[in-house]
Order: structure tokens, then sequence, then C-alpha cells
């Protein structure tokens, strides 16, 4: 048994000639956010202090579809989303439809700790966080030219986009498809302490172009997010395809009544459950094992253990 960390930045079609310039930033900051995350665990922070903690960080960075680098509705503008769980409690919190909270993830945390609920959404959430103090800011510190122009290219192709999705033309359209200017994803982590706690944490902006008030799988519990026990996980892509699998809980399930290992678990619910192309998860176990499958073309993730391994990857 010992510590474990895994953070993801979003799974779809992510071209294998992605421009450095789109690449490198993205890649810069999961190195340094695992580097963080690592630091904290060693320095016996609890695991869900760790998982806010870097999920915030990632929603900071405008590279990823999460806080400030949030993707558009078709009326151009933000709705976030966002769920944390302590796998030792199964107390969660998340939070739907935010327009102007600078971190979704801490009024997830708020929702979990300082409310009865689970889950508040759109002008209540927004209010609860006006209550608690968070910071907020005007929408339009969300709203940037690359996700400006991603809704541009997704409203003409009259479609949504998911994360990565680099052709919204349709494949018989002779406009030519985007060189993944516009890439974003969401962001998740997932660690474990060196004494089997576990927890979770995603964050995202959703679809581009998707239609007002949609809530895609990052805050339902057991679908985008989830954490028990035995292991915590954090799944990214298709949002209504990951819901209709039920893919973090169904690992859980896996590992609880059919006695499966963490990969053996993921493996089966990439592989057999979500449909090709649509999903990607990081999780890790009580026991301090780590896995990162995905049935699309890339995701931008990476992950450390205590005893030394490190990897951080895209295809």
């Amino acid at each position: 048994m010992g510590w474990a960390i895994a953070l993801h930045g979003g799974a779809g079609d992510i071209p294998k000639d992605l421009p450095p310039e789109l690449r490198e930033p993205r890649e810069a900051s999961l190195r340094y956010c695992l580097q963080m995350a690592v630091d904290a665990l060693k320095a016996q922070i609890s695991p869900l202090d760790v998982v806010e903690l870097v999920v915030r960080e990632l929603e900071n960075n405008p590279y990823f579809n999460a806080g400030r680098g949030s993707v558009l509705t078709n009326n151009g503008t933000v709705e976030m989303e966002a769920c944390i769980m302590d796998g030792n409690t199964k107390n969660c919190g998340a939070v739907s439809g935010l327009t102007t909270v600078v971190n979704a993830i801490s009024l997830a945390r708020l929702v979990m700790e300082k409310t009865p609920h689970i889950y508040l959404a759109f002008e209540g959430a927004e209010a609860f966080a006006r209550e608690q103090g968070v910071e907020t800011t005007d929408s339009s510190h969300f709203i940037t030219p690359r996700n400006i122009e991603r809704l541009k290219q997704a409203k003409e192709a009259n479609k949504v986009q998911v994360d990565y999705n680099t052709r919204p033309i349709p494949k018989d359209d002779k406009t030519p498809a985007p060189r993944g200017d516009s890439q974003l994803g969401t962001v998740g982590c997932v660690a474990v302490d060196s004494f089997g706690h576990l927890a979770t944490a995603t964050s995202t902006g959703g679809l581009v172009n998707k239609m007002v008030g949609r809530i895609g799988d990052t805050p339902i519990i057991g679908a985008g997010t989830y954490a028990n026990k035995l292991c915590a996980v954090s799944a990214t892509g298709q949002g209504e395809a990951i819901i209709r699998a039920t893919v973090a809980r169904d690992v859980a399930a896996l590992m609880e009544y059919k006695g499966l290992s963490l990969k053996e678990a993921a493996d089966y619910v990439i592989e057999e459950s979500a449909p090709k192309g649509t999903t990607g998860l990081i999780a890790v176990s009580a026991t301090g094992e780590v896995t990162m499958p995905f049935n699309t073309t890339g995701m931008f993730r990476a992950c450390a253990t205590e005893d030394g391994h490190t990897e951080l990857a895209i295809w």
C-alpha cells in the first residue's frame, strides 16, 4: 500500500499532429499539477484536499475545458459543472450551470460540507456561491477568443462538439477541418494516501454548442465521478455515453461484486461497456494501484505512485 495520484485533461479525437504550441502548454500544466499533488501527498495532505487543489489549478488554465477555458453553449454563454467525492465516507458534492464562479470544484465541495444536499444547479448554485463568499467574476472572464471560434465552427456544422473532437464539420463537407487549434478537455484528479483513503474530483464546461441547461456526466455521481473504499474514478469524453454506461460506478462495482482488480475492472468498462471512441478514465485503488485506460484516439493524462512510477502521456 502507498499513495498514488492520477490526473487527466480530457479524452477524445486528439490528432497526432497536434501543433506543439497547443500540446506543450497542456503537458506543462499536467506536469506542474502532478508534482504539486505528489508534494502534497508526501506532506500528508488529505486526498480530498489534493484533488480539489489540482482541479482548481486546471480550472484556472484556459487550455482545458473547465473554469477559465470552458466551452460555450448555443447561446454563447458558459455553464460550468463539477463534482467531488470522498471515498471513505461517500460524502459528495456537485454543481451545474455556473456562470460566474471561478472555481466550480470548490463550490462543489462547499455543497458537500455546508448543505444537507449533494447537488445544486443554476441560479440556486450561484446564490449559494454568493452566500459562501467564494470567488466570482463577470461571465465574460470565461469567454475566450479560442472558444468563440470553436462555437462558430460547431454552429456552422449544426452540431455539438466533444472534448478534442477536431472535426465538427461533417466528413462529406469540403470545408477544411481545424487542426486542433481549439482543443480543450474536461479535467479530473483521483488520489489515494498511504492509509488507503480515496478521493476524486472532476470539472468541465461541457460540450461546444450544447443546449442551454444541458447537464453532462461530470456532476453525476457514478457516471463521471465516483469514489468508495475500493477506488476513486474520474471519467472524460462524451457525457451522454458515460451516463448511459454508469462508467465510474461500474469500475467500483466490478471490483466490489466480481473481485476484479482495478485494471481489470477499468479495462472491462472501457473496452466492453462504453461505446468505442467515447470514453477515458483515470482511477486509483485503496492499495495504490493506478490505471488510465481510454477508447478514444488519446487522453491527456499523468500519474505518479509512491514506489517511484511516473507517467505523462497523450496517445
